[in-house]
């Protein structure tokens, strides 16, 4: 990384605060608030990577003038339909009733903005999540944590507890909202390489054996 290079994660999610820590960056946290309503005929592509671009700029001019601002955007997507965060409880149960038991698709965008020249570059992570069929009172019990209410197609997928997805072959860290090889590819192309071994210290926190990781890396594959 350049000497007055500066990171700076768009987001107040601790997931993705704990994934962007992987690389052994020194970033800063700046909260974006960004208006999340998808446009007319946007595609969930476009709706995730437009967005995770309006959240690295909203957050510029809060920025140091050399700072690299990392913005990013997580959409649950069954078909063509894009499913947001519940409601309330009873449009969480909707939700995860509409998701049991079939493979639906998690889109994350990624969007690096480099401030001292504007040069954005953009990454899409698509990866197939396929729920288990849990059963009306373990749905029920998870809805009564609250855990569902904030969360996007109102599941975790690493809740310890509920543990609604039966087997993945993708990148589990897109799921959780940043796609870690993709943002490692993406800020190598600017010139910040990592400071630690990610794919390996990702599987680690993630206790997930990555089939795709290498792929990603070598820029074959998005998710």
């Amino acid at each position: 990384m350049t000497n007055t290079a500066t990171l700076v994660l768009a987001s107040n999610s601790p997931r993705r605060r704990q994934l962007l820590a992987l690389g052994n960056w020194k970033f800063d946290v700046i909260v974006s608030d960004v208006d999340e309503t998808q446009l007319t005929g946007e595609t969930p592509k476009d709706y995730v990577l437009r967005l995770a671009q309006a959240k690295a700029l909203a957050v510029a001019g809060k920025a140091n003038p050399e700072a690299i601002i990392i913005g990013s955007d997580t959409a649950v997507i069954d078909g063509d339909e894009i499913i947001g965060k519940p409601k309330d409880e009873a449009d969480a149960e909707r939700m995860l009733k509409q998701l049991r038991g079939k493979t639906h698709q998690v889109y994350t965008g990624v969007a690096i903005y480099r401030m001292s020249d504007g040069k954005t570059l953009t990454e899409l992570c698509v990866t197939d999540v396929p729920m288990r069929p849990y059963s009306d009172h373990e749905m029920q019990a998870y809805i009564q944590t609250g855990d569902p209410l904030d969360k996007a197609g109102a599941y975790a997928i690493q809740h310890p507890d509920f543990q609604p997805v039966e087997s993945m072959r993708g990148c589990y860290a897109s799921v959780m909202g940043l796609p870690m090889c993709h943002v490692v590819r993406t800020l190598q192309k600017l010139d910040v390489p990592p400071l630690a071994d990610v794919p390996t210290a990702c599987q680690r926190l993630l206790n997930y054996e990555c089939p795709v990781s290498g792929a990603i890396l070598s820029g074959a594959s998005n998710g």
